[in-house]
């Protein structure tokens, strides 16, 4: 790949600047959020198990206060009812206007109601209903835990098609990889099906290795923790805190028509929210290291 095809196009590094960013329903994280990033950013607001929607507007309407966008999962298994449903969309737009969420099944096996997928809520009819003008839904680049490549497929197909139907924008929130080659290899796959849909790429905030793992664990990550644990045995104890930055070069190398969906990037502060926010405003967005900067530039001054 020669040079000039390595270069980033400015338009990556500005959506990696502008990403957005996760905070947990429980506990009060708004002053380090304030602390670290800058308003206008979206900010999701994660739906545990067990969650009270009511807390979940709470927060909403004080991220909107503080002057950032605030973006609630709505987790489907965990709305015991239409009504509750209902009462809690309705809700996020008139105490906090929601424009945005992002629609989960939710990290419980059997539904609470009779909302068994983010499918059933959809066909509810509620989010029309409520006038949001966009709807997030989760992509798994490494693969769906429930769901061969070819269903996955058709299920965001139905959600591309859903979108038009209503004139609701929808987008891809993808699960967080330690490499960019599960998630170009998966872009590819949607390009192919024909899919349309913007790509939100999920990153893994700074954490120590332990802690990634962890999270890795519980949310599925296979075939990319080979990275991690090559990075784990490249620095052993030396290494603190794992970034993204090589899933991030890895994706501004790409060439530009492999990177063409990506419409933005999302923040899962596993390590904190101060450190996630270092992280951003630190990066270097050259995808190249210095050692290959120099490389080229020797190169170029040998075949002027």
């Amino acid at each position: 790949m020669t040079a000039p095809d390595r270069v980033p196009s400015s338009e990556l590094a500005a959506r990696l600047a502008s990403a957005s960013v996760e905070i947990s329903s429980r506990g009060n994280q708004l002053p380090e959020l304030r602390d670290n990033f800058a308003p206008g950013i979206d900010v999701t607001i994660t739906f545990l198990p067990g969650d009270n929607y009511r807390h979940n507007i709470e927060t909403a309407t004080a991220l909107r206060r503080a002057g950032f966008n605030p973006v609630p999962h709505i987790a489907a298994r965990e709305m015991p009812s239409q009504l509750s449903l209902e009462d809690f969309l309705a809700r996020l737009r008139g105490e906090a206007d929601v424009k945005r969420i992002l629609l989960i099944a939710g990290d419980v096996a059997a539904a609470k109601g009779p909302f068994k997928s983010t499918r059933d809520v959809c066909a509810s009819g509620l989010i029309e209903a409520h006038g949001f003008a966009r709807v997030s839904v989760a992509g798994h680049p490494e693969g769906h835990p429930f769901l061969e490549l070819a269903d996955a497929l058709k299920v965001l197909a139905a959600w591309r098609d859903w979108g038009r139907r209503t004139n609701i924008g929808v987008d891809v929130v993808t699960q967080f990889c330690f490499e960019s080659a599960p998630i170009l290899q998966w872009i590819g796959d949607l390009v192919k099906a024909d899919i349309g849909l913007p790509v939100i790429i999920g990153l893994a905030g700074p954490a120590t290795p332990a802690t990634l793992t962890k999270f890795a664990l519980r949310c599925g990550i296979g075939n990319s923790m080979r990275a991690l644990r090559s990075q784990i045995g490249r620095f052993g104890r030396l290494l603190t805190d794992t970034g993204p930055d090589d899933v991030v070069r890895g994706l501004q190398s790409a060439p530009a028509a492999a990177t063409a969906p990506i419409a933005g990037f999302h923040l899962f502060p596993f390590g904190g929210l101060r450190k996630a926010g270092e992280w951003l405003r630190n990066y270097d967005r050259d995808p190249l290291r210095p050692a290959e900067r120099a490389t080229i530039s020797r190169t170029r001054s040998q075949n002027p």
